[in-house]
């Protein structure tokens, strides 16, 4: 995992400049969904049920500072059981 994250951080780094406004988007279990609120509590988050609600879509868009800021959302996220990262 460590390799995957050392590579999503070069990639951050060659392609933003910082502060920039990034884009997280998850699915996950909608019983799962405040979780991900809690998270970004200070952020907007714009939800988006599946057709049969078992499922929500959300999109947060964060003000960020670094790459790392954004891996640390990433690393709180992966603990939620069942979300997926998109």
């Amino acid at each position: 995992m460590e390799e995957q994250i050392q590579s999503f951080r070069v990639k951050l780094e060659a392609v933003t400049v910082w502060p920039s406004l990034y884009m997280f988007k998850f699915i996950v279990p909608a019983e799962e969904q405040d979780k991900v609120k809690e998270i970004f509590s200070s952020h907007e988050v714009k939800e988006r049920p599946s057709r049969n609600g078992k499922y929500v879509s959300l999109t947060i868009n964060m003000l960020a500072n670094s790459a790392e800021q954004i891996i640390d959302k990433y690393l709180e996220t992966y603990k939620i059981k069942g979300i997926i990262a998109l």
